[in-house]
């Protein structure tokens, strides 16, 4: 661990904080349908997209009707891509001559596009056209994006407002998502990746000759526009089957560090329009400095672990620390940052190889998805996800100290926390129950790629990954098998609708009642102690949920690995 290395955290960290307020404002006037300096030009485009979808901007909808709305999209969305990536070999832009992906394989990507997971059992360069990547995969990362967000606002009206039985119009929000936020700023940053170096094209692969006189044939592409949404959007599906550790989807430490940056600021701002839509900001600092304890928490651990290197490294005489699946060009700091930021993010992009990690550097990642989507989370997600356990937090509270359970003006009562147990329950029936079923099911067992705790940390982390939306892989686990597809197919959609219809039952819960006054008997939520007890809550329902799985994975394996012991 160095000082340089530190400054590179906190870099990050101030510039995030910076970022956030701004576009939290930027964020709260589009969803509130008011003038940005866009309008004039967009304006007009969103008012024909109304006009030519038959779409009632000023009607809005009930919690339901918006969610059957939301899952209605979805459906499409899933008939998109499965279709073309089965028709693949006879539709246009497929200079490589691609055959149709196979059935099972497909099924698993459209499920994990429309879920925002990108979770990839194959590799981009060599399995899909620029067709499917372009109309299959961009697309869906910008609607699965726009998707999180529209449910997260949502939400937020649902504490904001009082008396309501509306909580806004899904094709409203995702329409005015799509087109003020996410497309201008994917213009700009897909503009900077090609100044980085990054391809951006409709032409052939590039056939060249190497220095012992053998052809070589280089994929490129229409990279940097998907790169770009994938990362602002924590898509993170990549366009090479190496993600953000291949030179023409990261070519440099700039753009390494950018796309960092990117992957925070959308869920990171959602806090501040939380804060600004119910009429105090301070509520939604406290819900970023929970975050903030958390991610800074995994951080350190994983950047510790992994600048500390091993016993049988130490041996070989290696005191660098861990510098396995790692480009040289990023370093140790940059990856343990980028695979901390990815995961807590629910973004699933890699710049390392989290199979290659020490015992304790991946065990990180996989705590920060089994959390639930929380630590910043994916666009949107994260911030309901948080919302969840706020709900929870604010009813133990009472419990406790004989406080109000009440939110922002709101009584937390039975049916919203019965509501958060069920969005939070539901996760790790996914995450342990396949697990389970992984690690003792011959055709299962047969992909993986190690023995003993890692083997089951690779299985436990698949699940996890898919469950949590994150799409990001440990690697050493062969996932293109009709078991792996199907099963992580359920897994994802579980994962991310399941969580979805409870969050917005809550919102419509909380729109319909009154509005109350603080009073002396109010728990207060912008201070310290309200921040320490909703990151106990969350790491005390963490624990006894997960300590058990993790105990046979990868801290199993790092007591091992200090007696000698490697798999």
């Amino acid at each position: 661990m160095t000082v340089i290395g530190w400054l590179q955290i906190i870099l990050f960290c101030v510039i995030i904080v910076a970022l956030t307020k701004p576009l939290g404002w930027y964020m709260t006037r589009v969803f509130n349908g008011e003038r940005t300096f866009l309008s004039p030009v967009l304006r007009p485009i969103e008012a024909g997209i109304y006009r030519f979808s038959g779409v009632d901007e000023k009607r809005e909808q009930h919690w339901l009707n918006y969610t059957v709305a939301m899952l209605l999209f979805h459906v499409g969305g899933f008939l998109i891509i499965y279709g073309v990536m089965r028709l693949q070999a006879v539709l246009p832009f497929n200079p490589a001559g691609q055959s149709a992906v196979a059935a099972d394989l497909s099924f698993n990507t459209a499920v994990s596009f429309i879920t925002n997971t990108n979770w990839q059992n194959y590799g981009g360069e060599s399995t899909l056209s620029y067709l499917v990547q372009m109309l299959g995969l961009t697309h869906q990362n910008f609607l699965s994006a726009a998707t999180g967000i529209a449910l997260a606002v949502a939400l937020i009206r649902g504490f904001s407002r009082a008396s309501a039985r509306t909580v806004g119009n899904f094709w409203v929000d995702v329409v005015r998502c799509t087109l003020y936020v996410l497309l201008p700023i994917c213009v700009v940053y897909t503009l900077f990746l090609v100044s980085q170096g990054m391809p951006q094209t409709l032409g052939g692969y590039v056939e060249a000759t190497t220095l012992e006189g053998v052809k070589q044939t280089i994929a490129v592409g229409p990279v940097a526009s998907q790169v770009a949404i994938k990362m602002l959007g924590t898509n993170g599906g990549g366009f090479f089957n190496a993600n953000a550790a291949h030179p023409f989807e990261n070519p440099t430490a700039l753009s390494n560090f950018v796309q960092m940056l990117s992957i925070f600021a959308l869920g990171a701002a959602l806090t501040n329009v939380f804060g600004r839509m119910v009429g105090n900001q301070r509520q939604g600092w406290a819900i970023l400095s929970v975050m903030g304890v958390l991610f800074l928490a995994g951080v350190a651990v994983t950047y510790w672990a992994e600048a500390s290197g091993t016993s049988t490294l130490h041996a070989l005489g290696l005191t660098g620390g861990n510098m396995e699946g790692k480009e040289v060009r990023f370093g140790i700091v940059a990856s343990s940052l980028f695979a901390v930021i990815t995961t807590a993010a629910s973004c699933g992009a890699v710049n390392a190889m989290h199979d290659s990690f020490t015992a304790l550097g991946g065990m990180i990642p996989l705590i920060n998805m089994q959390l639930g989507e929380i630590i910043v989370g994916g666009v949107g997600a994260g911030l309901y996800g948080m919302l969840v356990f706020v709900v929870l937090a604010i009813f133990v509270a009472g419990l406790m100290v004989g406080r109000t359970p009440e939110y922002v003006g709101k009584k937390i009562e039975a049916r919203e926390v019965k509501m958060a147990m069920l969005a939070i329950l539901v996760l790790p029936l996914m995450y342990l129950g396949w697990t389970a079923v992984g690690v003792v099911y011959p055709a299962a067992v047969a992909s993986m790629a190690n023995a003993g705790p890692h083997g089951f940390t690779e299985v436990l982390y698949a699940f996890t990954s898919a469950t949590g939306n994150n799409g990001s892989a440990f690697a050493g686990l062969t996932g293109n098998t009709i078991f792996y597809n199907l099963t992580l197919a359920s897994a994802m959609f579980v994962g991310r609708f399941f969580m979805i219809v409870p969050a917005m039952a809550i919102a419509g819960s909380l729109a319909a009642k009154k509005s109350i006054a603080p009073s002396a008997g109010t728990f207060p939520t912008t201070g310290g102690l309200f921040v320490g007890l909703v990151v106990g809550v969350i790491l005390i329902i963490g624990g006894l949920t997960f300590f058990p799985a993790l105990a046979l994975g990868p801290i199993v394996e790092h007591l091992a690995m200090n007696a000698g012991n490697l798999f």
